[in-house]
Formats: structure tokens, sequence, C-alpha cells
């Protein structure tokens, strides 16, 4: 019985490089000499942790980010900023997460979608991912493009189509 699988994954190497493009970046550029920020990606927790000295340098870290994530191939739906916070010594501190595997509230979204567009297949939520069977490919597809209509707030692959 054919079936795939719904997830949503970061590459987090590409993630790393766009960071380091970033820090790159902030070391040459006029605006940010002399200045103490800092960017950081920590890989195991999946934050990204800003540290700069004022508004203006956040807006323009977060735009630089956005900047090369996209081109690196990393979706920004995966971001969630969270609101700036003071620091010591008149600095602000922004986490920005990184969404990897699909939560239970959206999971169930997916499968609430999936048994509303009356298809006939099967969705089952696996750990942090969703597995879509039917008996025949073409209602497959039409459930893909069913799900890449809807804006579910998280990027969404799909994987491990078997037939």
């Amino acid at each position: 019985m054919p079936s795939f699988d719904v997830v949503s994954r970061v590459d987090m190497q590409e993630l790393d490089n766009a960071v380091n493009m970033v820090k790159k970046e902030v070391s040459t550029r006029f605006d940010f000499r002399g200045s103490k920020t800092q960017i950081e990606l920590e890989r195991r927790d999946g934050l990204v942790r800003v540290l700069t000295e004022d508004d203006m340098k956040l807006r323009a870290l977060r735009d630089m980010l956005i900047g090369k994530a996209v081109k690196r191939g990393v979706d920004t739906k995966a971001f969630d900023f969270q609101a700036a916070e003071k620091a010591g010594g008149d600095m602000l501190r922004q986490e920005i997460s990184v969404a990897t595997g699909i939560d239970t509230d959206i999971a169930r979204r997916i499968v609430k979608a999936v048994k509303d567009s009356k298809l006939k297949v099967q969705a089952a939520i696996q750990g942090d991912e969703v597995r879509i069977t039917g008996k025949k490919r073409d209602e497959l597809q039409d459930i893909i493009a069913l799900l890449r209509e809807q804006d579910f707030g998280i990027p969404l692959q799909f994987v491990n189509m078997r037939e």
C-alpha cells in the first residue's frame, strides 16, 4: 500500500552556514564596527542567540539572518522570533527558536485536513511526523497538493514515498 511521511525538518548545517555568513558580514559592515554584537547557533537546542547594543542593530541582524537563510535554502517559517529582552550593560538579547518536527496540535490539524478532503486515505500521527497511506498513488499526490495549499505555520516536507 503506497504511503509517505509529512515531516518538518531544517537542515542544521545550512542554518549554521547562514549564521556564519551573518557573523562574517557583521565583522565587515561599517554600522557594526566597534559594537559588541554576537550571533551564535546552539545546534542541540535549535536556538539562534543574538546579543547586540540597540534595536536598530537587532532588526538589521534579523534581516541579515533571514536573507542568508533564504539564500541557503532554509525556510524562514521555521524561525520563531522571541521578544527582545534587556541584557546587562545596555545590551539587547533575542532568542530565535528553530522549529523541528511537527507539534501534536499541528499534526492534528494536518490529520483533520486530510480527513476533510474525503479522499480514501488514512493519516496517522507517529511521533513528530504524520504518515499518510492510501490505495492509489494519485490520491496521495492530491493530498500533497492539498497540504501545500494550506498554511500550517511551519515548513512541511513530504518524504519516504513508498509503493
